[in-house]
């Protein structure tokens, strides 16, 4: 894999959350060949065990560990444990995360016979669940918020540390039918601007990379049918995105690297980038 341009993170422990997924995965591999040692944590531990032989089948170093981002005591054991196999965490990507069908409506839009629909399907805003809406937004919201806590106590009274989110274009535009998501999002967003002031005086940077659409293992049944043909929701998306593709996972590894780099960024602290191939520029006219 060809970095997106030289940093060096040689010394530097970073930890990646939901990092047996396909983007975080890709974020770890570049963390990796830029040199630093790189602590994939995942709910799934052979998911994130198979990231980090790929990472050490390069060259680099990388250590799988099983956690749940929701749960402080397994999020502690993790930290004892990347501690003593690489050292104290210099750099936090908080990239655990996603939807569920629970917090999401069928229709984009409101509709009359929303308000007598018997069909148990047929889920619209007046009966999205609760504890579905709870769930997308614990995982993304508190699965952010819980490892700040844990990891970013390793991080305090050393320099060069920082913390990096993953936000969602849906911060800025939330789309139809995930109002959970969206919501959640948002809530990472404005979550690291209120984290980075806290942490300013630590010398801890916060920010976070919004990226826009990318093909993962949650949503390619959503944006591509079984013959490998976009469906109308992701024709709705290429049409609003002037780039008129979709994200590929190496292409978040420039920001990502800009940002955990001291040397490049030392003074940027509080912004929310995206990445996302002029969606969020663009009106639709």
């Amino acid at each position: 894999m060809q970095q997106a341009f030289p940093v060096d993170l040689q010394g530097k422990v970073a930890v990646v959350t939901g990092g047996g997924g396909v983007l975080c995965a890709e974020m770890a591999r570049s963390l990796a060949q830029a040199g630093a040692s790189v602590a994939i944590l995942d709910l799934n531990k052979e998911a994130a065990e198979q990231v980090a032989q790929g990472i050490q089948a390069e060259g680099g170093r990388g250590i799988g560990i099983a956690a749940n981002v929701l749960e402080r005591a397994s999020l502690e054991l993790a930290a004892a444990e990347v501690a003593e196999r690489l050292g104290p965490c210099d750099l936090l990507i908080n990239g655990a995360g996603g939807n569920h069908p629970k917090g999401t409506t069928s229709r984009e839009q409101f509709s009359p016979e929303d308000l007598q629909a018997q069909d148990p399907a047929l889920v619209s805003f007046f009966s999205l669940d609760p504890q579905g809406m709870r769930f997308v937004f614990d995982l993304n919201f508190l699965g952010t918020l819980l490892p700040s806590q844990v990891f970013v106590r390793q991080m305090i009274g050393r320099e060069g540390c920082s913390v990096l989110n993953i936000s969602s274009m849906n911060a800025f535009r939330p789309l139809t039918k995930i109002p959970a998501y969206s919501a959640a999002k948002a809530a990472v967003s404005n979550f690291t601007q209120w984290l980075a002031v806290h942490l300013a005086p630590a010398g801890v940077r916060v920010n976070a990379i919004a990226p826009g659409f990318f093909v993962t293992q949650q949503n390619r049944a959503l944006l591509f049918s079984s013959a490998g043909e976009p469906t109308a929701r992701a024709g709705k998306i290429l049409a609003n995105t002037p780039m008129r593709r979709f994200g590929e996972a190496r292409e978040l590894s420039g920001t990502l690297l800009w940002l955990a780099s001291e040397a490049a960024s030392g003074f940027v602290n509080g912004v929310v980038v995206p990445v996302d191939g002029g969606f969020s520029a663009y009106s639709g006219v």
